[in-house]
């Protein structure tokens, strides 16, 4: 049999989030963002919960491709624009819209020869300092879009950085009120901290709204909150098998480095997970975990291949049973991402990210 161990992407949670976001920022138009393969779930696993957003935005021209191979013919917005000129003509190929963040990126569509005019996203750099043009150099940046007869619709964006904490996006959203005062064009802001957090806020006006994260059923200000407080499901589980069970007596020690010791006789399961699978390396003895829907924690380091779990409040626990890694056991108990990420001092992106290509993915 293959070895026990299976991601799952629940098109059902993709559709209730996009749900819930749509509610959180209404009148506004809702973009899912799949890039990094869509946050590691997959575009074309991912596709049919999303779907019913009103486009798509990502990274990279073979993304774009993608979607459009799986017959989206709506709007798809690349993120950081193009990255060489010779990319416009793959934008007039495919019809994308695409971020305008640096005057190279005006200097290419100016040389660029196209039948049909291109939607762009202006970006103002209103605080974040990664993309954009700073607020002095905004309007003339706009200005020199306006005058290009290779140019149609321009819309105006941003990104807030600190949407997720105290700081909160009034600074930012200040700067971005100021520099496109009097500025035509649809405005594309919010997160998915800010969609949750102000999005049905009239004073935060949102054409486009560009929630992540939340859209996968992570929780953007984790751990002020959590995804249920959201009202948001995990789109991704990562469920394996119990391999194996150890009886230990006082003192024996788990795993390399023996960085576990155990107090007491115990008793302890060896999971079909490892750092090759995407489970992070760095997650030490206490990082939560569900065996048999029961949790429990894991036991020392995580090996390439397996890792160890307190078995002691799992007294029926045995080879077969399941673990569940993060996301939803089969009895419908729930491990949130982000608390198993919190434990291994990262966030859940990078672990829905990382998950291994040799974890077999089961779409429901």
């Amino acid at each position: 049999m293959p070895r026990p161990i299976q991601a799952t992407i629940h098109t059902a949670a993709l559709r209730h989030n996009l749900a819930r976001l749509r509610a959180a920022a209404p009148g506004a138009r809702l973009w899912a963002i799949v890039k990094a393969n869509a946050y590691g779930h997959g575009i074309e696993r991912a596709y049919e919960g999303l779907r019913g957003a009103d486009g798509f935005a990502l990274l990279d021209l073979a993304e774009a491709e993608r979607v459009r191979a799986l017959g989206w013919r709506g709007p798809i917005l690349l993120l950081e624009g193009a990255f060489e000129p010779r990319d416009l003509e793959t934008c007039s190929r495919l019809n994308l819209w695409h971020a305008v963040h640096c005057e190279a990126q005006i200097d290419w569509l100016a040389m660029h020869k196209t039948h049909a005019p291109h939607r762009v996203f202006l970006k103002l750099n209103s605080g974040m300092n990664r993309l954009g043009f700073t607020p002095g150099r905004f309007r003339a940046a706009h200005a020199r879009l306006s005058a290009l007869p290779q140019v149609d619709e321009i819309a105006l964006m941003t990104h807030f950085s600190n949407a997720d904490d105290a700081k909160d996006i009034t600074a930012q959203w200040a700067v971005f009120e100021h520099a496109c005062d009097g500025l035509p064009g649809e405005r594309s802001v919010c997160n998915s901290a800010a969609t949750l957090r102000h999005g049905h806020e009239s004073a935060v006006r949102a054409d486009w709204v560009r929630p992540g994260i939340a859209a996968y059923g992570g929780s953007p200000d984790h751990p002020r909150h959590n995804a249920a407080h959201w009202g948001l499901q995990p789109a991704m589980s990562l469920n394996a098998g119990l391999i194996a069970v150890q009886q230990l007596a006082a003192g024996d020690t788990v795993g390399y480095g023996s960085t576990f010791s155990a107090p007491q006789p115990m008793r302890i399961g060896v999971v079909a997970c490892g750092y090759a699978d995407g489970y992070p390396r760095h997650a030490g003895t206490g990082t939560p975990v569900l065996v048999d829907g029961v949790r429990t924690r894991t036991l020392g380091r995580v090996s390439m291949d397996m890792l160890a779990v307190d078995l002691e409040p799992v007294p029926q626990a045995q080879i077969g049973s399941q673990v569940t890694l993060w996301g939803r056991a089969s009895g419908g108990a729930v491990l949130p991402i982000d608390e198993v990420a919190q434990a291994a001092g990262t966030i859940g992106y990078e672990l829905m990210c990382a998950l291994a290509l040799r974890v077999p993915v089961q779409v429901l």
